[in-house]
């Protein structure tokens, strides 16, 4: 990704998010972004939902944990 556009990528992740919401979560992403970070679209739906407060948070740890997992291509140890 050359550009930071999660959000264009994905605008529907953001449609239910306050406007707090939607800076914090913009913020996070971009700081990662920053430091080399690729987020994927696994990656914002988890935030966003957590945010939101559609999940809790050791949902939105469950979920990080299963996508590094799965990124690294390494099988759930719940499987």
């Amino acid at each position: 990704m050359e550009s930071f556009d999660v959000e264009l990528r994905w605008p529907e992740l953001f449609e239910h998010l306050s406007e707090r919401e939607h800076h914090a979560v913009r913020q996070s992403l971009a700081a990662a972004w920053h430091e080399g970070f690729e987020p994927t679209r696994d990656h914002v739906k988890n935030l966003t939902e957590y945010a939101r407060g559609a999940i809790t948070r050791d949902e939105y740890r469950q979920r990080s944990i299963e996508i590094a997992r799965h990124m690294a291509g390494v099988a759930s140890a719940a499987r």
